[in-house]
């Protein structure tokens, strides 16, 4: 089942002389069930893709649906509730906030989503597997920048989301971590039937990837080649 969809979309930050076209005319379907990732270099416009299609800022032109609804025609308040309730963030920022500990930064998310979350044994399970469990009492800033990423994904997968947006989560750890996060992701797809977009530069994610995409100059192709080289 087709639950993101972006049509034609192009993006131009700038004007006049000084306008760059940063994606162009970019087509991309997700399904529930697949893990899809998106490889590009830096400045290849991964990061602008990937919050368009989670609705955090809008193209220029073009198209995106959500579950067969466009999301230009949301208001505010469904758009929020879009975020809130259907999609899963990784942002290379890792936005946890630095006054809560790793405990307190999901019960801060149990506050504002109180139901579809993860039961206290998943999140248990969870936090195991990504190796973080021992670290729910430090605060951000007592933890490494790999510690704090794996704390983003294991945030963004407490909500239960139908889709997961993920901006390079594996940049800061090592390749064990690498395949850790891996097969979290593809399991999350296969299992829980769940959409998995993972925008990165990270060829070691290619292999648990059901389709891989190519970006270069803001112009999309799909390269399931890759899974093979």
């Amino acid at each position: 089942m087709t639950t993101l969809q972006l049509n034609n979309i192009n993006k131009y930050f700038g004007t006049g002389s000084s306008r760059v076209h940063v994606l162009k005319d970019i087509n991309f379907t997700a399904k529930k069930g697949e893990l899809n990732l998106v490889i590009g270099p830096s400045g290849s416009g991964k990061s602008t893709f990937l919050t368009i299609a989670g609705g955090l800022q809008t193209p220029s032109t073009g198209e995106v649906e959500l579950e067969g609804q466009a999301v230009k025609s949301m208001s505010n308040k469904q758009r929020d509730a879009m975020r809130l309730n259907k999609i899963g963030f990784v942002l290379q920022a890792y936005n946890l906030i630095p006054y809560l500990t790793v405990k307190e930064q999901f019960q801060l998310v149990k506050k504002v989503k109180k139901e579809h979350n993860l039961t206290n044994l998943s999140l248990e399970a969870l936090l195991r597997q990504l190796d973080i469990e021992e670290l729910q009492n430090k605060y951000p800033g007592e933890l490494s920048g790999g510690q704090n990423q794996r704390v983003a994904i294991a945030r963004a997968l407490y909500t239960r989301p139908d889709i997961v947006l993920a901006d390079e989560p594996t940049a800061a750890l090592d390749s064990e971590r690498v395949a850790e996060v891996g097969k979290i992701f593809q399991t999350l797809a296969r299992e829980k039937n769940t959409a998995v977009i993972v925008v990165t530069h990270d060829l070691r994610l290619i292999e648990f990837a059901d389709n891989v995409y190519q970006i270069m100059d803001g112009q999309m192709t799909l390269n399931n080649n890759m899974k093979t080289a």
